[in-house]
């Protein structure tokens, strides 16, 4: 039997809105007394409660009694709350103007952080994530994508993975594992960076096939990681394997941005660097542009160019980068938010950036707008105005949350 959701004061199923390119706020549908009709964690049906109720009169209700504003539940389409440890003392040496690449050099950043990891039991980071896990549920995010990348090495990058997925096998939110081991050269390989990530095909790959730990990899193309032509071969090597490819790419330098679109990754997070030539790469091509304003709010750094992306018709989404490092906060409405108004970005195309189109850069089409055959993931906020959800810049919080209709 369905479940009818409702009254909410507004509902924005977000269903209409383009796929890519900029969009007004005048063509994002806000429904006033909405409903949404689910059954089996699908939507049936959204319009009007008073009209469900009449269409539906077998339906069992599940009334809400308080000014609430639902919309799908939210993406955060990258991420790395998979870790031990702190890099408090990073933050500080940025702040005190050591550079990122030059704390890298020194033995800290990611090679810090690896450390910590490696130094804790899969239990450990198991229940590390499920706590980071609950502070994302309560913003409202109900699909969360996660990283490994603080292993690096075989023994250690399958520790990470299957930490990942013990903490998704009881978590309510879903997760999506992603294999980060090319995330930079072990400081203890014994080689040079072509042999490791040669071991990371030859060693690691199959092994997480058969436990079926990640269906997608990443690579971070940087100075103080792989290089363009390194990262080429790596990620063609394992697009033959089946796997969905993401990158990191063009947050110092250009050039990662170029690999993601000849190799047809899902996406490209960060672009922080990315000019006229790389947007324009992007918006002729089927690769989704991530921006992650965690990071330049954690670094100082300029943002990524997210009005020209979207103007150049680009399928935007936004995303946290929650890491321990350059990303710290792990608030995707705060940090969308803030980039909304450096960047002049629309309600609707925030909107879109962490719901249909963050889906969409997990190659996930089945969440992300309330409309029939989707999954009924939804979140409320506390107001009349769905306006308000931006315009408090994250001190507007949930108040509730479904994942596939029931409520959590």
């Amino acid at each position: 039997m369905p479940t009818l959701i409702g009254p909410f004061r507004q509902l924005l199923p977000l269903d209409n809105l383009p796929e890519r390119g900029a969009i007004r706020d005048d063509q994002m549908e806000v429904i006033a007394e909405g409903g949404v009709l689910v059954a089996d964690g699908k939507v049936l049906a959204t319009g009007t409660f008073a009209q469900l109720r009449l269409d539906h009169p077998d339906a069992i209700v599940d009334e809400i009694t308080e000014d609430l504003v639902a919309m799908p539940g939210l993406v955060d389409a990258h991420t790395h709350i998979c870790y031990g440890g702190s890099r408090a003392m990073d933050f500080a040496a940025r702040n005190a103007g050591v550079s990122y690449l030059e704390i890298a050099k020194a033995g800290g950043g990611i090679w810090s952080t690896v450390q910590h990891t490696r130094a804790a039991s899969k239990e450990q980071l198991t229940n590390l994530t499920l706590e980071r896990l609950d502070y994302l549920l309560q913003q409202g995010i109900t699909t969360v994508e996660v990283k490994s990348g603080y292993g690096l090495s075989v023994k250690e990058e399958l520790k990470q993975l299957r930490a990942i997925q013990d903490a998704g096998q009881v978590h309510q939110a879903d997760v999506i594992a992603t294999c980060l081991a090319a995330h930079m050269l072990p400081r203890d390989f014994d080689g040079t960076a072509d042999e490791y990530l040669q071991t990371i095909l030859r060693d690691l790959v199959p092994l997480i096939k058969a436990e079926g730990l990640a269906k997608r990899f990443d690579i971070f193309i940087e100075q103080s990681a792989f290089t363009t032509s390194q990262a080429l071969g790596y990620l063609r090597a394992l697009k033959a394997e089946g796997f969905a490819i993401t990158v990191h790419g063009d947050q110092f330098t250009t050039g990662g941005s170029e690999v993601a679109v000849a190799v047809e990754a899902l996406s490209v997070d960060h672009l922080e660097v990315s000019d006229a030539t790389e947007i324009e790469r992007l918006a002729q091509s089927t690769t989704i542009p991530v921006v992650l304003p965690g990071a330049t709010i954690g670094l100082g750094c300029p943002w990524a160019p997210a009005r020209r992306l979207l103007d150049a018709g680009c399928a935007m989404a936004i995303a946290s980068d929650w890491n321990p490092g350059s990303a710290p906060q792990g608030n995707l409405l705060v940090q969308a938010s803030i980039l909304a108004a450096f960047e002049k970005l629309s309600t609707a195309e925030v909107f879109a950036g962490i719901t249909h189109r963050a889906a969409r850069a997990l190659g996930l089409t089945d969440r992300g707008v309330l409309a029939p055959t989707y999954l009924a993931d939804i979140v409320a906020f506390p107001t009349k105005d769905h306006r308000e959800i931006l315009y408090q810049q994250g001190r507007l919080t949930a108040k509730r949350v479904w994942r596939k209709g029931v409520k959590v």
